[in-house]
């Protein structure tokens, strides 16, 4: 049989989420982070509707919250996150038919500045690869540069996949960070004096940290893995 919730005690640490939110949420913004109508979100706080499962994996996966603090209050709301997976390949097939799974976009996402939306469209698929322990929603695209060696190779691909909000930043994670003027991939860390700017910085020490305002940030999208390919055919 399954555990039950612990009811009261994720509602008080939902509050205290709310209350020690970075970003300020207000309750009704955490709940259309979650994707959760706002008076449906409002009688889970109240206790008017009891807290589901369905409810915490919103907040654990939307908000980047640790399960077993939101579940059980162990440990720290915000686990320390990892750097992206790092897979090593020989060869690659690349497939015609999307069943074979995910698709590679032929495109340089670092190169240029036209909107990336814009460029990810079925024109533009090169092909599909099937390839383990890959997220099924996530897309491969290529990347040119040395500023993320020796982690991210020159001409190497990773597999992202879109943000939901600019303002949710798991920091220290790896972005493809999309701007006006540029697109670049890189480790975002938090500003350590201004809310407002944020750091970009880069795995190479031949290049310095960047800081930028977080309001020209136009998306993100979180780089989940690494693919250093040698031939893809």
């Amino acid at each position: 049989m399954e555990n039950q919730l612990d009811n009261d005690g994720i509602i008080s640490r939902i509050r205290y989420l709310l209350e020690h939110s970075p970003a300020s949420l207000t309750q009704a913004e955490m709940a259309r982070r979650i994707g959760m109508d706002p008076s449906n979100f409002s009688k889970h706080l109240s206790g008017k509707l009891p807290v589901s499962r369905a409810l915490v994996n919103r907040i654990v996966v939307d908000l980047g919250i640790s399960k077993n603090w939101l579940e059980n209050g162990e440990g720290m709301p915000f686990e320390k996150r990892t750097t992206p997976k790092v897979e090593e390949y020989g060869e690659v097939h690349l497939w015609n038919h999307p069943h074979r799974g995910i698709p590679v976009y032929d495109i340089d996402v670092t190169a240029g500045c036209r909107p990336l939306e814009r460029m990810l469209t079925d024109d533009h698929v090169k092909g599909y690869v099937d390839l383990p322990r890959l997220n099924r929603d996530a897309i491969l695209v290529r990347v040119t540069g040395d500023s993320m060696e020796p982690r991210i190779m020159d001409g190497g691909f990773i597999a992202i996949r879109p943000v939901k909000s600019s303002s949710s930043i798991f920091w220290g994670q790896t972005y493809l960070v999309v701007m006006p003027d540029y697109r670049m991939v890189k480790v975002l860390r938090r500003h350590p004096t201004d809310p407002s700017m944020v750091i970009l910085h880069s795995e190479n020490p031949l290049y310095d940290d960047m800081d930028v305002n977080r309001e020209e940030i136009e998306a993100l999208f979180l780089v989940e893995t690494v693919l250093n390919i040698k031939n893809l055919c």
